[in-house]
């Protein structure tokens, strides 16, 4: 059998596993495991081993746990309710204010996070029935929670960028800075089209009614510090790393212990929520490690077939497609695994065949990763099976069907496939920021 046959079988054995509803490190680090041992015989098992032991002392892998726990922290101690009253607040008065304040929101605990189903969790338990309630229309409410709730793999600190940087070899600091400025761009196009579409059609997003405007300015204000503690917990965590003062951990070891002193603070740290954070942060950590190591596996037994040379041959010399054509069929490809995989299955799934395609051709793997998190964006709510549309589906209410959330969120990626496409044709919007800060 030749090597191009066998990483064929490989590849065509993984996507059998997953659509048997195997877990995806299972599936992954199985077939790379049995591939090793059966083409190097026993010698074949110090792969997987070897990418245990590099995952092992790959420092920067600490500051995972670190901000899954700041993370749970803020959002069990219900610091994150604090934000969704200040935007209520002082965004109320304006017609579509709500959804406005509903996407700083978003931004806001993907800064917290770095995961998308948390901002989905909090948005649609916090933001979405107060929207409902004060007459929003439905269908951009719903668009506009899991718009917003995307962006949590993308601003900083996003976990998988994380994944991704273990699995391309990159550093995770550069790739967090890269994700900065498409994310908040993106995040400004929601808000412009709501504020455009309210202004069209004022019904799609009233103003709160005059006895919840008429708010005194000391409860404004003291709304505002109790929004603002987040804010203040990510500059004492980002500023000094950006700076060059602290390293990536020693910046993500401060955002976990201003989060807790934060909540110990408010009078909202007590058993329950420590025991909850320290659990999610142990299950959320060992669930990415195992990813990472299954993928690492993987990868080492396709490096060792030549298979990413194969792929290149058959692109460039028997297709004769030029680079920029290969790059954006990846694209459609992460699209088209978006409508039934999560994204770190479609990273560990594609990551061995693309990264080091995409190296050989000639584009910067730091902006590559960009773009692949703003395609997974996408992926995660294109119809018929996007991961966000069903997680919305679980946590609406009745009144909201499956038909609304599908038309909800056309308009959501219409922008996100506009804002991917600026960031190929002009890549310094991703790469100015960790260029600026690693060149100084």
């Amino acid at each position: 059998m030749s090597q191009n046959m066998i990483a064929i079988v490989m590849f065509s054995s993984m996507m059998l596993m997953m659509f048997t509803g195997q877990r995806v490190f299972a599936a992954i680090g199985a077939v790379g495991a049995i591939a090793a041992v059966s083409l190097w015989g026993i010698g074949g098992s110090d792969m997987p081993f070897s990418a245990a032991m590099k995952l092992m002392k790959w420092y920067p892998l600490l500051t995972l746990p670190m901000f899954i726990f700041m993370g749970y922290v803020l959002s069990e101690s219900k610091i994150a309710d604090d934000l969704y009253k200040m935007f209520h607040v002082w965004m109320g008065p304006i017609h579509g204010g709500l959804a406005i304040g509903t996407i700083g929101l978003m931004v806001l605990i993907s800064a917290m996070n770095g995961l998308s189903v948390a901002g989905m969790a909090i948005g649609s338990t916090i933001a979405l029935p107060e929207l409902l309630k004060r007459g929003y229309d439905k269908k951009m409410v719903t668009g506009v929670i899991q718009a917003g709730s995307s962006l949590g793999i993308l601003v900083p600190p996003s976990v998988v960028l994380v994944l991704y940087a273990m699995i391309a070899r990159q550093p995770v600091g550069q790739l967090w800075l890269a994700g900065v400025l498409p994310g908040l761009m993106m995040a400004g196009m929601f808000i412009i089209y709501i504020a455009i579409r309210c202004k069209i059609n004022p019904a799609l997003g009233p103003v709160l009614p005059p006895e919840e405007r008429n708010v005194p300015l000391s409860e404004k204000l003291r709304l505002l510090r109790a929004g603002l503690l987040p804010l203040i917990i990510f500059a004492s965590m980002m500023v000094p790393f950006v700076k060059g003062w602290t390293s990536l951990v020693e910046s993500s070891a401060i955002g976990a212990m201003a989060a807790f002193v934060a909540a110990i603070v408010k009078g909202r740290m007590n058993k329950a929520v420590l025991e909850v954070s320290v659990r999610q942060t142990l299950a959320i950590s060992c669930m990415f490690m195992w990813i990472i190591l299954a993928a690492l596996g993987f990868g080492a037994v396709f490096d060792g077939l030549g298979a990413v040379n194969a792929i290149r041959y058959l692109f460039t010399e028997q297709l004769g497609l030029d680079p920029w054509m290969i790059l954006i069929l990846m694209q459609l490809s992460f699209l088209l695994m978006g409508t039934f995989l999560d994204d770190t299955a479609m990273l560990v799934i594609v990551a061995p065949l693309y990264v080091p395609l995409v190296g050989a051709l000639g584009f910067d793997l730091i902006w590559y990763g960009v773009l692949y998190t703003v395609t997974t964006q996408i992926a995660y709510m294109t119809p018929p099976f996007g991961y966000n549309l069903f997680l919305m589906r679980a946590m609406a209410p009745p009144e909201i069907t499956l038909r609304d959330i599908y038309s909800s969120i056309v308009p959501f990626v219409l922008i996100m496939v506009f804002a991917l496409s600026l960031i190929m044709m002009f890549p310094q919007i991703a790469l100015w920021l960790p260029e600026y800060v690693y060149g100084k």
